[in-house]
């Protein structure tokens, strides 16, 4: 994994509760304390080539990764004024944002509809500024996978009620 290190290093270190997955050719950070869910909630992706539906980032080009992380929608907002559409697949967002720009905050290609944003080659100077918003897709992740884990308990008490012995 080029440069990434230092991110990945960060996130296992810090981020109690998460776990390194690689998949769909990427390598993501999950929150899920002791692995309850089937792989947990994203807290973060690297990715460094290109997939069918995502080729805006230009990721084949030589030494060139992406770091994607899911903010809440009032960040975004924030960041970038407006959460765009859902593109139709294999489109970007409706955004005027170059995505093949290196070490800058942007807006993700595809998922920005989700409220994500991307950033190509951090540098580790851009690390201080890529730390709160780790902190903050950690701490949505974690959000998000309470709600997930309160459905599936309510799911398992309506399936095996607890009987009251009279």
């Amino acid at each position: 994994m080029r440069k990434t290190g230092y991110i990945l290093d960060y996130c296992i270190k810090n981020l109690k509760g998460t776990v390194l997955i690689e998949t769909w050719g990427e390598k993501a950070v999950f929150y899920n304390p002791d692995n309850i869910l089937k792989k947990g909630v994203y807290v973060l992706t690297i990715k460094e080539k290109d997939g069918e539906n995502d080729k805006a980032s230009g990721l084949d080009r030589k030494d060139i990764f992406r770091v994607n992380l899911g903010l809440r929608k009032e960040t975004f907002i924030k960041l970038f004024g407006k959460i765009p559409a859902r593109p139709a697949a294999g489109k970007t967002v409706d955004m005027n944002y170059d995505f093949k720009k290196t070490d800058e905050i942007l807006p993700h290609p595809v998922y920005a509809w989700m409220g994500w944003i991307s950033i190509l080659n951090p540098a580790q100077k851009t690390a201080g500024t890529l730390i709160p918003f780790i902190n903050e897709a950690y701490d949505f992740a974690k959000e998000k996978f309470e709600k997930n884990h309160l459905k599936i308990q309510k799911k398992l008490n309506w399936l095996y009620p607890k009987t009251t012995n009279y």
